[in-house]
């Protein structure tokens, strides 16, 4: 029941509203519901789950590359990760992840919205992967006077260029990523570059799919001692990634939790990072948050056992199997 005071303001309940004082103003407020979640939106929520996990562990992978992302990035790289697990559609909702989604999504994702790459970095490239399964980059022509766009005031003529590519294997199903190395092209103050083919000569592992993101850092130099100071900033920090290929014999799908470690990886345990990753277990719990389990465990003791209708609280008599 809702009251009003002396002073006018009302306090209490009154159907579904809540009424409530705050600094001299009364606040009207709905009565929170619960809502019965459906089969469908339980599988949507497990797929947007997996998809934020997902888009945090590719930030993570790429922030050698990209060093400042904007304060968009993770809502902008979930919502590309949520749209390539939906493009895939042969696999069931809800028991699908990045391995089976349609990758092209992905490309051209910004880390930085502040500095577009293909807005700050005017140059030509493509991506291409040989039957050997090595990883190419060709970049076209550029002039550094007139096809990249500096920060206001800064000026290209002292400034070295510096282009990095850098190529990354990620296996989300063994809850790992590899960075498999990255390129860099430096060019010094205005000149014009007439393009060139970067081969990456590290191949990409079973079970994994592959990114390759480009950057574009500058950098001032420091005559009297010969350093270097980069000069990105949150302002500025143009990265993409510019190419994704799939799996070509993705991993099965775990079947109980993963706890792989680098020292499973002979021989590549100083590039394998172990990922933090909630995609798994998600998947995992589907089922259960579905009822499934749950019925199919009723069943199979029903097979076996003399069940009361009202379950809980009451006691259970298993008959006797011969022997």
């Amino acid at each position: 029941m809702a009251t009003i005071d002396k002073r006018g303001m009302l306090h209490g309940t009154a159907g579904s509203v809540i009424y409530l004082e705050c600094r001299g103003k009364n606040i009207i407020q709905g009565k929170a519901r619960t809502f019965k979640q459906t089969e469908k939106t339980i599988r949507s929520a497990t797929e947007f789950g997996l998809s934020s996990s997902a888009a945090a562990v590719i930030r993570t992978a790429f922030e050698p590359a990209y060093f400042f992302k904007d304060g968009t990035a993770a809502y902008r790289s979930t919502q590309l990760v949520y749209r390539s697990i939906l493009n895939n559609v042969s696999g069931e909702k809800g028991k699908r992840d990045l391995h089976d989604g349609d990758l092209s999504a992905l490309n051209g994702l910004d880390f930085n919205a502040n500095s577009k790459l293909h807005e700050v970095l005017q140059m030509s490239h493509s991506v291409g992967r040989n039957a050997a399964g090595l990883v190419s980059v060709t970049l076209g022509s550029l002039n550094t006077k007139t096809e990249i766009k500096r920060p206001k005031g800064a000026n290209g003529a002292y400034m070295k260029h510096r282009i990095r590519l850098m190529l990354v294997a990620f296996n989300f199903r063994e809850e790992y990523y590899e960075n498999l190395g990255f390129q860099d092209l430096d060019l010094e103050g205005y000149q014009n570059f007439k393009g060139q083919v970067i081969n990456f000569t590290e191949s990409v592992p079973d079970g994994c799919l592959a990114m390759v993101s480009m950057s574009l850092m500058l950098y001032s130099t420091i005559c009297q001692t010969d350093e270097s100071i980069l000069l990105n900033s949150a302002a500025f920090s143009p990265c993409a990634i510019i190419g994704a290929f799939q799996s070509e014999k993705p991993s099965q799908y775990p079947l109980k939790e993963v706890n792989m470690q680098p020292s499973d990886y002979p021989g590549r345990e100083g590039k394998i990072t172990v990922m933090f990753y909630k995609g798994n277990f998600l998947l995992l719990g589907l089922d259960f948050r579905l009822g499934t389990p749950i019925a199919a465990s009723v069943k199979a003791v029903k097979s076996l056992a003399v069940i009361p209708d009202n379950l809980p609280g009451k006691r259970v008599w298993f008959k006797k199997t011969k022997e």
